[in-house]
């Protein structure tokens, strides 16, 4: 545009064009490409500005992102390490309960896998101050009577929630 508006204002000074109809076309076109030319220009620095934003709004969004993924790593790495920690730690269990299984008799350990298999991972439950720490409720007095004359080594459950019931001293018997 800018070298057709050059091109069309040198042949108007060169003085080439003579005819006054063909001068005031000329004229008028060179008005009108300066006009368009200038239209022009303010729509390129409207994109520019645009541009720009955009740029300053891009910069911004990747810092965000950066923030973010610095902050998931971080979680994610503690994440591992709690993993990490709570796998040692079933090992030990599991090793701990093998043990601890040997010793227990057969059709003891047996009830309690499938007690704990139907209860929800929880196969007996700590008889504490007259209430079955599994299902949260007061043996009745009847209850009571009857664990109290259980044998020390008898297996006795709970009425409620049929798991295998644990005296403690702190059984409140």
């Amino acid at each position: 545009m800018r070298q057709r508006a050059a091109r069309d204002q040198q042949r108007l000074d060169s003085g080439a064009v003579t005819s006054p109809k063909d001068l005031e076309n000329l004229q008028h076109e060179i008005a009108s490409l300066a006009k368009r030319q200038g239209d022009l220009e303010d729509v390129v620095l409207e994109i520019m500005e645009r541009r720009e934003s955009a740029q300053e709004r891009v910069a911004e969004l990747t810092g965000r992102v950066t923030s973010v993924q610095s902050k998931t790593d971080d979680a994610m790495a503690r994440r591992d390490a709690a993993t990490e920690s709570l796998d040692s730690e079933i090992a030990t269990a599991t090793k701990e309960r093998e043990v601890i299984a040997a010793s227990v008799p057969a059709d003891l350990l047996k009830l309690y896998d499938k007690l704990r298999a139907q209860q929800g991972g929880v196969g007996a439950a700590r008889l504490y101050q007259r209430r079955c720490e599994g299902c949260r409720l007061e043996l009745n007095i009847t209850e009571v009577n009857e664990v109290k004359a259980a044998a020390r080594d008898a297996v006795l459950r709970c009425e409620n929630c049929r798991r295998i019931l644990v005296r403690t001293s702190e059984s409140g018997l």
